[in-house]
């Protein structure tokens, strides 16, 4: 086979790209609405790191198509029950699902 290096780029290109995971195959319709989720989550973690109530390092952010779903660990009920109001703040957001776990306190 001949090929030309342009045609070998763009047929590695190609390849590269579906083998990323373009977000537009995680089930989304439109490079707008992965944008819109990206911008949502952002939002989420940023509002987390300037939250004294909510240790932003402790919890993970994903959204889809506006429904965020929540993870990690928080230290207190309250503390998650921070986190998930601080998300469903965010304009944008459709639903949140709160799936972070509330670590046991250490006897001692």
């Amino acid at each position: 086979m001949n090929f030309s290096r342009h045609t070998l780029a763009a047929a590695l290109a190609a390849m590269l790209l579906l083998a990323s995971g373009c977000a537009v195959t995680r089930g989304q319709e439109t490079v707008g609405a992965y944008l819109d989720d990206t911008g949502i989550t952002s939002q989420i973690k940023s509002r987390y790191v300037e939250s004294k109530q909510v240790d932003a390092a402790a919890i993970s952010v994903e959204t889809l198509n506006g429904t965020v779903m929540l993870s990690g660990f928080a230290k207190s009920q309250n503390e998650r029950n921070a986190a998930e109001t601080i998300a469903r703040a965010v304009s944008g957001v459709k639903s949140v699902k709160n799936e972070i776990a509330v670590r046991p306190a250490m006897p001692g």
